[in-house]
């Protein structure tokens, strides 16, 4: 049975185990390539979705437009490089289509920044935030929502460099296509909570308190699922 915290201190992600996306990663640069990959993905059931967007660190500067969109299925993740390319017809039917289900984080936001490229419309979406919510998590970052109910690490190092840059390097991919995945990991999950999988809550607590539990069981507890996550 998993063990699901209402917190987690994050001292304690540093310990877990680094998890990343082990599927096929491709990146969109052309119209060509994102009429191609919409195909594929309209073939899918759920589809994992993220964006990035090139730090500014000038002040008073206007914020950047969002550079890159992932898309992900359960094993393969498409980049599409919306600083070349826009959002093209194509990608903005596969959006504003009401299958493959859309699930994210902070949907609003990216919808948001979406819409500074095109005026676009996502009818139906699932938002991660609200899910773990009805479970009483109340860490509502991508990292600590997937340490919780998985004990594993997502790197965040990636989060600030330049999503713009002409050629992105592996460690981008890796990390874009992660995140995008590890939101349909989550949703599964959460699915499977809600249609019967047993849990033990653990509400919140004083932080030292938390602290000192979380230490003393989570080697177990991430022993554990990583067993289920390779059985």
């Amino acid at each position: 049975m998993k063990t699901i915290y209402a917190e987690i201190d994050k001292r304690l992600i540093e310990s877990m185990p680094q998890v990343h996306f082990g599927g096929r990663i491709f990146t969109v640069a052309t119209e060509a390539e994102c009429d191609k990959a919409v195909r594929q993905l309209m073939d899918a059931d759920l589809i994992g979705l993220d964006t990035e967007t090139r730090p500014n660190f000038t002040h008073g500067e206007q914020a950047c437009k969002v550079s890159l969109l992932q898309l992900s299925t359960r094993h393969t993740c498409f980049l599409f490089r919306l600083n070349r390319i826009g959002i093209p017809d194509s990608l903005a039917a596969l959006l504003s289509a009401k299958k493959p289900l859309k699930v994210g984080l902070s949907m609003r936001d990216d919808i948001r920044a979406l819409c500074q490229r095109r005026e676009i419309s996502i009818p139906r979406y699932v938002e991660l935030q609200k899910m773990v919510k009805e479970i009483g998590v109340q860490d509502m970052s991508l990292q600590k929502i997937y340490a919780n109910l998985f004990g594993g690490r997502i790197s965040k190092t990636q989060r600030l460099s330049n999503w713009e840059s002409p050629i992105l390097t592996d460690g981008q991919k890796l990390y874009a296509a992660t995140d995008a995945w590890a939101c349909i990991k989550i949703y599964d999950q959460l699915i499977r909570f809600r249609t019967g999988e047993e849990y033990e809550y653990v509400a919140p607590m004083d932080d030292q308190r938390m602290f000192d539990i979380w230490q003393s069981r989570m080697f177990e507890d991430i022993k554990q699922r990583l067993i289920s996550l390779n059985s």
